[in-house]
């Protein structure tokens, strides 16, 4: 009877975890001949496809993520062995977190630091983007979503509640004056805001709870973009408290008109328990309780 070979075994995890036969085999010294080599011998001895071809490279089969999720355990014990053993054995490999492009790029930054000392064999991929990657697809670990998926193999828990509220410049005030009613801001106001057929969640609707009626004319599918023209003086617009508390150029419009939204913190139900997820599921959470304040403000 043939055994399972640990070689086949970490090349099928390069190929998980990258996505492509080439970028694994860089990452394991080989050739991609030699990775598809070692897949097929692997697929052979399981009786299981485990990748499907797509344009933009592997993509895990059921079967490969039911594979993928004991490989991985396998590598990090492997990896505690390596370091000595024990509940305190060092995590390594990659984490791969998805998060809105807004909490990456102006909530997080903050308390990366410290969890990349805490690991530092940890790689981490931290994907800010106007929209999300895929944890049914394995393109990420853990994503931090605007709404619970509906579907699909995931554990889902919330993580935070998020104020936003209508922001200017005060440049801009100085132009136009300070709106003290909704309905002001359709008179001779320009709005800024996100394109609605670009939009990734629906959440992302602002402007009609603010009064019915309210559309952008100045709009981008980036909230790092609608901050700048906001501070630039382009506009009012929709940001979450977060950024727009953080920045003293801007001015809180319409303050009592607070917009609520959440965030939730998505794993997949087949790796949730890996160490290095768990320990990026820890740090998520604790990074929001230490700083709770920034995303409720009073």
């Amino acid at each position: 009877m043939q055994h399972l070979d640990w070689t086949d075994l970490q090349t099928f995890l390069a190929i998980a975890q990258r996505g492509q036969f080439t970028r694994a085999g860089a990452a394991l010294g080989v050739d991609a001949t030699t990775v598809g080599r070692r897949l097929r011998r692997l697929e052979g001895l399981i009786g299981a496809t485990l990748f499907e071809q797509t344009r933009s490279g592997q993509h895990l089969t059921e079967a490969g993520e039911e594979l993928l999720a004991r490989v991985e355990t396998m590598a990090q014990a492997a990896a505690g062995i390596a370091e000595g053993g024990g509940a305190g054995a060092a995590l390594s490999g990659t984490l791969r977190i998805s998060v809105t492009e807004g909490f990456g790029s102006w909530f997080l930054p903050p308390h990366v630091a410290a969890f990349t000392r805490a690991h530092p064999a940890l790689t981490l991929d931290l994907v800010a983007s106007s929209g999300y990657l895929s944890l049914s697809k394995r393109e990420a670990d853990i994503a931090v979503m605007l709404s619970r998926p509906k579907a699909g193999p995931v554990i889902a828990r919330k993580l935070s509640d998020y104020a936003l509220r209508l922001y200017a410049s005060r440049e801009y005030l100085a132009r136009t004056g300070l709106p003290d009613e909704p309905a002001v801001l359709a008179q001779g106001h320009v709005l800024i805001g996100y394109i609605p057929d670009l939009l990734y969640a629906p959440e992302l609707r602002y402007l009609d709870e603010i009064h019915p009626g309210l559309a952008p004319s100045l709009r981008s599918p980036s909230i790092n973009a609608q901050h700048r023209l906001i501070a630039a003086g382009a506009g009012i617009g929709v940001l979450p408290a977060f950024i727009g508390d953080a920045d003293p150029s801007l001015v809180a419009v319409l303050p009592q008109r607070r917009i609520m939204r959440s965030f939730w913190l998505v794993t997949h139900k087949d790796t949730h328990t890996i160490a290095r997820i768990q320990a990026g599921k820890d740090w998520l959470v604790a990074s929001v309780e230490a700083e709770r304040g920034r995303l409720l403000p009073p």
